[in-house]
């Protein structure tokens, strides 16, 4: 095949040399084998590999209603089969933590080794040499928006991608959607841009958990004590005959247990599932459970630079089907096949985008809030071209390394200059106050 058969038989838009490149890749992986020389080279899958692939990642459909759905095994349609039916069919049941006690790391395993292998060969994205996070951050504008869309999605949320793109660049909420609604993307941005920033405090543990769950529950609960802080009160699962503990000295040595087996977890995507699995099975906060969860399996695919997991595209039906199958049944055939899949989904998106995107400045990243600060301020005291330098350094923080403070400072040159009315809402700017700025400018 030619580059441009390749291109419009998958959906991508590479260039011919890194098609070039990537079909070596995966002749040495043993994946293809390659026969001939030049234009003359014709590639062929390994036999085993292509059986492997096609039956991990099945072909999507579209059903009637525009919902992207795909085919399932039979243990995964007998688990759907059980949770669809009606809700007096099915038997009540409680937290079981034999669940979590029976797992053993690296001995118990929910994907199987050829899942793990198949994943860790499509999700390699960046050099394995690079910082931790390094990817995400490369993608940092992309993701924000995609995670943001379909971890809410997910949730109900009524706001399209467009919408979020619009409310996540430019800070301006759609039109008549529910405040609710606009706090979740909101808090989904915050949260992701808290993951990515680099810090030691950030990983498979308590105190990153329990402050991503502030970040994302931030005035959505009654309670803005229970932000960041595991339940003490009951909680109910909706059309579900699954009844989570309200025991809190159990939910507390339950959750410490699930980050400690995570953390003994060598496979970057058996960790990711495992934490989508039992986060929202103890149902450890108040509310919020299954977007701490999405959230929180990323953080090992973002340590180990692999393509993250947006959930793009994922039915929001299978993917809730999936979890009563875990609630209800403690079987994971629904679900995996859900996780599996959305992996897939994802990949195929950000391998495309990643040629086309640079990476993140990760000073500014660091920054970004002194930069709007001062963007904004210099805007509203109607900074000229010929002030604002000095204006600038008498704003900066003192302490800014020098290093640091140059690069911020053309950061806000930057943003000055590509300032216009469709993006001055993020910076707290009203109309008058960039006209009359702009007039000055």
């Amino acid at each position: 095949m030619a580059p441009n058969e390749i291109n419009e038989s998958t959906g991508l838009n590479l260039t011919p040399h890194v098609i070039r490149d990537r079909l070596q890749d995966l002749v040495k992986e043993g994946k293809i084998t390659s026969k001939g020389i030049a234009r003359g080279t014709k590639y062929k899958i390994v036999k085993s590999h292509s059986a492997a692939i096609r039956m991990m990642l099945p072909t999507p459909e579209i059903k009637a209603r525009g919902e992207v759905s795909f085919p399932l095994s039979k243990p995964a349609e007998k688990v759907r089969e059980y949770v669809t039916a009606p809700l007096l069919n099915r038997a009540s049941i409680g937290y079981k933590r034999s669940f979590l006690d029976e797992y053993r790391p690296n001995t118990s395993s929910y994907l199987t080794e050829e899942d793990k292998e198949i994943l860790l060969g499509i999700g390699q994205v960046e050099a394995q040499t690079q910082p931790a996070g390094t990817y995400a951050r490369k993608i940092l504008n992309r993701l924000l928006i995609d995670l943001s869309f379909n971890s809410s999605r997910l949730e109900g949320n009524t706001y399209s991608l467009l919408d979020t793109e619009r409310l996540i660049k430019d800070g301006a909420p759609a039109a008549g959607k529910n405040p609710q609604e606009t706090h979740m993307i909101l808090n989904h941005k915050d949260a992701i841009e808290y993951l990515v920033e680099p810090s030691d405090q950030v990983g498979l543990n308590r105190f990153a958990i329990t402050n991503l769950h502030a970040h994302l529950a931030e005035n959505l609960l009654g309670n803005p004590a229970a932000e960041g802080r595991l339940r003490t009160v009951p909680v109910d699962i909706g059309r579900s005959a699954y009844i989570p503990t309200a025991v809190p000295q159990l939910i507390e040595e339950c959750f410490n247990l699930i980050l400690a087996k995570t953390q003994q977890i060598q496979n970057p995507y058996e960790q990711a599932f495992f934490l989508l699995v039992h986060i929202p099975y103890l149902q450890p906060f108040e509310d919020v459970n299954k977007r701490v969860s999405r959230l929180t399996a990323n953080i090992p695919l973002f340590r180990q630079n692999l393509c993250p997991l947006s959930f793009t595209d994922v039915p929001r039906r299978l993917y809730i089907e999936g979890l009563l199958g875990v609630y209800e049944l403690n079987d994971l055939a629904l679900f995996k096949e859900v996780f599996l899949w959305a992996y897939r989904r994802s990949v195929s998106r950000y391998k495309v985008i990643q040629e086309s995107l640079g990476a993140p400045n990760p000073v500014n990243l660091r920054h970004r809030d002194l930069i709007k600060q001062i963007v904004s301020e210099l805007v509203k005291v109607r900074a000229s071209k010929e002030t604002t330098t000095d204006k600038i350094a008498r704003l900066l923080d003192t302490n800014l390394e020098i290093d640091d403070r140059n690069e911020v400072i053309n950061a806000i040159e930057r943003v000055l200059v590509s300032l216009h009315e469709g993006n001055i809402a993020r910076f707290k700017l009203t109309l008058s106050e960039f006209q009359q700025w702009k007039a000055n400018w």
